[in-house]
């Protein structure tokens, strides 16, 4: 059987010291061009043609014990999610020391020095508790911290990163790729970057290589190729770029749709074998308005509150204080009424769109099923009734007929986002909830879900809380924008008052860790600074 061509001719080279960045859409074959470069192709992959040559070796003619010797010594590997890449039932000083164990001559003792060291170097606060702790026991940040740790403990050659920030706010994300440019410059590492973010391209990378289904459209010096890109396909990545809008004219409302009022929400300590852990204080008195048509976005960064305060407001999580109003109605607070027709009335018009369609779609389930769900409560309709809302608002978000019978895993990403939208509007609820709905999709399936989410709020008018880490897709879509930090809201304003006059210190980082991609005149864009970064 012949099958087809995932990579076809893919050529570049990356210099001792160089940051060469790779970027595309999902399925362009970055990622698999990138592993290709160390062996790691996947069972159902035959290399057909071409050479990979690695400081002079051929890597395709490598038997596979010399194969074993270049992976971790010279070339090493972070992945886009470390909590995959790192073993759950393994301390993390354990897992530092297998690399250490299998290519370098060294006693425990000298190992174990070597480890503590990198990790004071990566910024943990406390190495030699960190060598007992577990993975599960740190942050999204701290992983990728460890990891990174674990690769340049090597002092590889050559280091793969696969999206390694896609999952993190903007001040981690800023923070884990200095690091590893601080790491790799010391060691003269050369580094490939596969990442569809094309301001940390921008801002990183002395090279570009742009791919589109497996082959190299175009590449050349990072600043030249974004501000004169030659191939349409590049020109298209560049103005999917999020953009801010011009300023929309609200109808003016004495009443706010939903507020909420000095909410608090507290987590409650585990009992464990002899003791109970301490509890923890999630929100601390948030209050914050939405007016009807408005789209309030919620930023900050990982461990903000800022999922806890979408969830509580959807009745997802139990407050521990304070009220939130629907229509200037009581609906949830402590504790709730379920049995109140205003808290009805609020469930069946708020509806959420969540970060991961794919665990949050029934994989059980067809489209059709899954979109149909929410009509069984509230006013009924009859089953032609559903049927013919399930298919009008199947073709408001773009997917025809013939997708309704499908399943979600026989769906890309996008097309999951687009169900997952799909199932929150087609009650045709006032309120909707979007819970980082674009983070997991790549930056021209982003723009298509943005554009979709836009028509869709100007069409039924519904009101949006906008929770998101990228501040490039907030100042896109938002009316106002809520800061939070250590569950509190630092600062609250419009749009443009948040990100070209802030006032507090934390929302001035937030926007000094985020390059800014302008549009130049040849169709292309260059890199700017809304903030100086701090020490630069």
């Amino acid at each position: 059987m012949t099958g087809r061509k995932v990579v076809d001719d893919v050529s570049f080279q990356v210099f001792p010291g160089e940051i060469v960045g790779i970027v595309g859409e999902s399925g362009s074959g970055k990622t698999l061009a990138a592993r290709a470069v160390m062996g790691f192709v996947p069972p159902a992959v035959r290399l057909t043609g071409g050479t990979i040559r690695f400081e002079g070796r051929d890597v395709m003619g490598m038997a596979p014990k010399a194969l074993r010797a270049l992976r971790g010594a010279r070339v090493g590997m972070v992945f886009q999610e470390p909590m995959t890449s790192l073993n759950p039932s393994m301390p993390i000083g354990r897992q530092l020391e297998e690399g250490l164990a299998l290519h370098r001559r060294l006693d425990a003792p000298a190992r174990r020095e070597l480890i503590l060291d990198m990790l004071r170097r990566v910024g943990l606060s406390d190495p030699e508790g960190a060598l007992g702790a577990y993975p599960h026991q740190f942050s999204g940040g701290m992983r990728q911290r460890i990891m990174l740790a674990s690769v340049m403990l090597l002092k590889p050659a050559l280091l793969l990163a696969d999206e390694p920030t896609t999952a993190l706010d903007a001040v981690v994300q800023r923070d884990v790729m200095e690091l590893m440019v601080g790491l790799t410059q010391a060691n003269d590492t050369a580094v490939l970057l596969i990442s569809h973010d094309l301001g940390m391209v921008a801002r990183y990378c002395s090279r570009i290589v742009v791919m589109q289904q497996g082959v190299v459209v175009e590449q050349g010096r990072a600043e030249e190729l974004l501000a004169r890109p030659q191939h349409p396909y590049t020109r298209k990545l560049l103005a999917a770029m999020p953009q801010r809008l011009p300023i929309r004219l609200l109808p003016h409302a004495e009443t706010p749709l939903v507020a909420v009022r000095d909410l608090v929400v507290d987590y409650p300590g585990r009992q464990g074998f002899l003791r109970r852990s301490a509890g923890k204080r999630a929100l601390h008195g948030i209050s914050l308005e939405v007016k009807p048509g408005e789209v309030v976005a919620v930023v900050g960064g990982s461990g903000s509150g800022k999922t806890t305060l979408g969830q509580s407001i959807a009745g997802l999580v139990q407050p521990s204080g304070g009220a939130i109003l629907f229509n200037g109605k009581s609906v949830l607070g402590k504790p709730i009424d379920r049995s109140d027709a205003a808290y009805w009335d609020y469930r069946l018009n708020c509806q959420m769109v969540f970060q991961d369609p794919y665990s949050s779609l029934d994989p059980r389930m067809t489209i059709r099923q899954l979109v149909a769900e929410p009509l069984r409560l509230g006013e009924p309709m009859s089953a032609a009734a559903r049927r013919a809302r399930v298919g009008e608002v199947l073709a408001e978000v773009g997917l025809g007929e013939d997708f309704a019978e499908r399943y979600p895993h026989e769906l890309s990403g996008g097309q999951r986002q687009r169900v997952a939208i799909a199932r929150a509007v087609v009650r045709r609820p006032s309120f909707v909830i979007a819970d980082e709905p674009v983070s997991a999709l790549d930056v021209t399936v982003r723009a298509q879900v943005l554009e979709l989410f836009d028509d869709l709020q100007k069409k039924h008018g519904f009101s949006c809380l906008f929770i998101s880490h990228d501040l490039g897709v907030v100042e896109q879509v938002a009316d106002r924008v809520v800061v939070m930090q250590d569950g509190r809201i630092v600062e609250q304003g419009t749009r443009d008052q948040i990100f070209d006059d802030p006032k507090h210190t934390y929302t001035r980082k937030l926007l000094a860790a985020v390059p800014s991609l302008q549009a130049t005149p040849e169709g292309g864009v260059s890199l700017c600074w809304r903030f100086t970064p701090e020490g630069q």
